[in-house]
């Protein structure tokens, strides 16, 4: 048996090629997918330079394509809920053309922004992914590089964008409690300033029609502000047996006000959410009914579409828009 390579050595170019019986060129074009070689030629390199380990060197690999093999995430989630999982599905769409993410992250400061914008680019970044907490427009950026907007839009609308539906989100949880015979819904959401809130709250008065009890009820993404709902809407004699809530957050305020009020889910009132965050709706009581917003499927698209962009391939679409999915658990049926 021949001995195992120390893990401290290096594996070069020239130690693929002896193990391939093939010359340093063919090596290089085999593993940088150029020039005219045979498929098993090309697969056979491949295979040794996997089996050995070798790690091609991509600052050469830029220097001849003339890129960096890296792109910037900038974002203004500090708090990771809505960034993270469109950081992981870009970084997976990325990763098949071999390219590193660099996450920047502004804290919503523009000053910092700007700053971080010049960083990115003086480490000559091939693009940019920029998405953030809220779904509000944002001015597009002054940069010479190709860029992607995630899950928050520019004001320019035809800058590329992968983006969510919110209006679709409310929509199915509200055909789900109309499906199931709730007749009386109470809608308990974020702030107004909101885009998502007013499109939210909007769809939910469109489809819920008469079956919509009072009016919208304007408050703040936070469990505090659904517990304070259900007191407020039961305090003005409201009659509802369903609370279609903005977000995860306002529904877990909302299951545990129910409960210490002594009203039964699903029993006495259906709950639903939307965003499917797995902290709070596998940790409700019960798990809740929730619209999920796709937020890996929108990291996946957008680091496609910047892979295209960045490879010099025209979009097929500049703006899309990717379909939430309904999670329906025990605090409906």
């Amino acid at each position: 048996m021949s001995p195992q390579r120390p893990f401290s050595t290096t594996v070069r170019i020239g130690d693929v090629a002896r193990a391939a019986g093939v010359s340093v060129g063919t090596v290089s074009k085999a593993l940088n997918g150029t020039g005219s070689l045979r498929e098993e030629t090309r697969r056979h390199v491949r295979e040794t330079a996997e089996r050995l380990g070798f790690v091609a060197d991509a600052r050469a690999r830029g220097l001849v394509a003339g890129r960096t093999y890296t792109v910037g995430f900038l974002t203004t989630d500090s708090f990771g809920r809505f960034m993270l999982p469109i950081l992981m599905g870009a970084e997976d769409a990325l990763s098949v053309g071999q390219i590193a993410v660099i996450l920047a992250d502004t804290r919503d400061d523009h000053a910092r922004e700007q700053h971080l914008l010049r960083s990115l680019r003086s480490r000559r970044v091939d693009g940019l992914i920029v998405t953030g907490r809220t779904t509000d427009a944002r001015d597009p950026l002054d940069v010479d590089i190709p860029v992607v907007h995630a899950f928050a839009p520019s004001n320019d609308d035809s800058a590329p964008a992968v983006l969510t539906d919110e209006a679709g989100a409310a929509r199915l949880v509200v055909e789900h409690l109309l499906a199931i015979g709730r007749r009386r819904i109470l809608h308990v959401t974020g702030p107004e300033r909101h885009r998502s809130s007013r499109v939210r709250a909007e769809e939910v008065r469109r489809v819920a029609g008469e079956a919509l009890v009072g009016e919208p009820m304007f408050g703040a993404w936070s469990e505090e502000w659904g517990l304070r709902a259900i007191d407020l809407a039961l305090a003005s004699g409201l009659e509802f047996d369903a609370v279609c809530a903005g977000s995860d957050q306002i529904a877990r305020g909302v299951l545990d006000r129910l409960r210490e009020r002594g009203l039964s889910v699903p029993a006495d009132v259906a709950v639903t959410g939307v965003d499917n965050w797995d902290v709070m709706a596998l940790a409700a009581r019960p798990a809740l009914t929730t619209a999920d917003l796709c937020l890996a499927e929108i990291g996946r698209r957008s680091g496609e579409m910047l892979l295209d962009l960045v490879e010099g391939r025209e979009l097929s679409e500049q703006r899309v828009v990717v379909p939430p999915r309904l999670e329906v658990r025990g605090s409906t049926v």
